[in-house]
């Protein structure tokens, strides 16, 4: 599956597009990239098997795109923008879209931002922590911006600066992603929201936030707890993803 790039209002974004059917676009995590969000957990093999064409990004700043060392450059309506110059640049008119953690975050900011160009919306690993925010990102900010894992501080910055080392990636872009994408949405903007919305959060989740509160600030929405999972064995877990091709192949 050979990677391809385009250019996103000036910066390299990197993408997968495979498979035929229904368009779906995913978004990864933080520090990861649609390689170990979505292909490594089965995600893109099991979508295509259910009959859908998969675009999966490289959110700017990770895996394969483009890296910007400025903050500034990571708005969330940054990286929305990007994702609906993707639909575009594919011609794909509408589309379901998922995001996991951060890309949820993406994903229902572009929902709110681009409704013409979203179907449905699946945000996973994202509960209140999308209206309320997370907590310890400056402990992540200041791990990813030390000189090594070694004399990186904290348990939650140390995991995160050893993901980002196992995954390649370029640490001080990262942290210059954290420092401005954790940009919370408001109740009267989830309001806003107007496709079927499946949110997804582990049992086992101490990051995302509560899925049931998040669900009463988006009408309609559906809200599923993947049993016995944290927020990081959530993403490869077989009833998640049995749960969301189900919800895309029952919405209107």
């Amino acid at each position: 599956m050979a990677i391809q790039h385009f250019s996103s209002d000036g910066v390299q974004i990197a993408f997968l597009d495979s498979g035929e059917g229904e368009p779906i676009l995913l978004i990864h995590g933080f520090a990861s990239n649609h390689v170990v969000n979505w292909g490594a957990t089965g995600w893109i093999d099991n979508l295509k098997r259910a009959g859908r064409r998969v675009v999966a990004m490289d959110v700017r700043g990770h895996g394969a795109s483009g890296k910007l060392h400025e903050p500034e450059a990571y708005y969330l309506r940054h990286l929305a923008r990007d994702a609906a110059n993707l639909i575009d640049h594919l011609d794909l008119g509408r589309v379901d879209v998922m995001g996991y953690s951060m890309g949820g975050r993406i994903a229902a900011f572009l929902t709110i931002e681009h409704p013409e160009k979203v179907r449905s919306l699946i945000i996973g690993g994202m509960g209140m922590a999308l209206v309320d925010g997370m907590e310890g990102e400056d402990e992540i900010v200041a791990a990813l911006e030390a000189p090594s894992l070694e004399a990186a501080m904290g348990g939650a910055g140390r995991a995160y600066r050893k993901f980002a080392e196992q995954t390649g990636s370029d640490v001080k872009a990262l942290a210059a992603v954290m420092r401005v994408a954790r940009e919370t949405l408001a109740p009267e903007q989830l309001a806003l929201i107007d496709v079927p919305v499946l949110i997804a959060v582990g049992e086992r989740d101490q990051i995302a936030g509560s899925p049931e509160e998040l669900g009463t600030f988006i009408p309609g929405s559906k809200v599923h707890v993947i049993p016995r999972r944290d927020h990081m064995l959530a993403t490869a877990d077989r009833s998640f993803i049995a749960e969301a091709i189900d919800f895309l192949a029952a919405r209107p």
